[in-house]
């Protein structure tokens, strides 16, 4: 089992989900990314998420668009993502790398996936790679013991559901709407079927992503699904902070509120 399948196992282990949280490299600056990072892995999250910055993020909203800019503008590259796993990693925590697929393509897809392993990292998130397209991905992954992830969406058919599951590794991302990321005032009415429909097709966990913003919300989502993604809450935390420290410290914060969302009590077994 791959460390990010451990972090699952650990958590159901518990009779909770799992956290993942996310946050982008260099943004604000290389370190004090790997600083926030580290502080929401110390506050409860299982799972972290890296994101990739790039020029054209297809699903992600203003306020992650806003962070992934300035991490670009600031000279931040794929090295510097490396970088960030390496340390986080070193730290005893799962990372993923969130990645659209053009710079994994451009920088090669077997170096990408021999780089990512030797830097500690756990696999990729693709929000833009199908599994039809992913051949030599799926092959450099399994070459290099890294999970690859997919996504699926409340539109995706049941044969969609069973091709994509069969693909993935670790966990399946469940998307909780049809739309871009960001925190939102509740969750989507779709994600709760969504979870249960991929279950019917994988024993592998189900994390849910998109919306999440606070503890209450992640309770929510932690009574069926087996894992709580939150991205743009944290980011929002240090865009709205007024120097590197007080974002880490509210980074911290969210994470903790979140970590307790996910373990608060009646949470229903998982079909079997």
């Amino acid at each position: 089992m791959t460390a990010v399948g451990q972090a699952f196992a650990r958590a159901a282990a518990q009779d909770r989900a799992a956290l993942v949280g996310y946050l982008p490299a260099g943004f604000p600056t290389v370190e004090g990314a790997i600083a926030a990072i580290l502080a929401m892995a110390e506050a409860g999250a299982d799972v972290v998420e890296i994101g990739l910055p790039y020029s054209d993020p297809l699903i992600d909203g203003p306020v992650i668009q806003q962070a992934v800019h300035r991490a670009l503008t600031g000279g931040t590259r794929v090295r510097d993502v490396l970088r960030t796993v390496e340390a986080v990693a070193a730290a005893g925590v799962p990372a993923l790398v969130m990645t659209y697929w053009n710079p994994v393509d451009h920088y090669g897809v077997d170096a990408f996936a021999r780089d990512l392993a030797a830097a500690g990292g756990s696999g990729l998130i693709t929000p833009d790679l199908t599994p039809e397209e992913a051949g030599p991905w799926l092959e450099a992954a399994a070459t290099h013991r890294l999970d690859p992830v997919f996504l699926v969406a409340p539109s995706s058919t049941p044969e969609r559901i069973k091709l994509i599951t069969s693909a993935c590794g670790g966990f399946v991302y469940a998307a909780s709407l049809m739309g871009i990321t960001g925190a939102r005032d509740s969750i989507s009415g779709d994600a709760a079927g969504l979870v249960a429909r991929v279950r019917a097709c994988t024993s592998l966990p189900v994390a849910v992503g998109l919306g999440v913003r606070d503890g209450a919300q992640a309770a929510e989502v932690a009574s069926f699904a087996d894992g709580v993604i939150v991205g743009s809450a944290f980011v929002q935390r240090l865009l709205d902070a007024p120097d590197p420290a007080t974002g880490i410290r509210a980074v911290r914060d969210l994470a903790g509120d979140l970590a307790a969302g996910v373990r608060r009590p009646g949470r229903p077994a998982r079909p079997r």
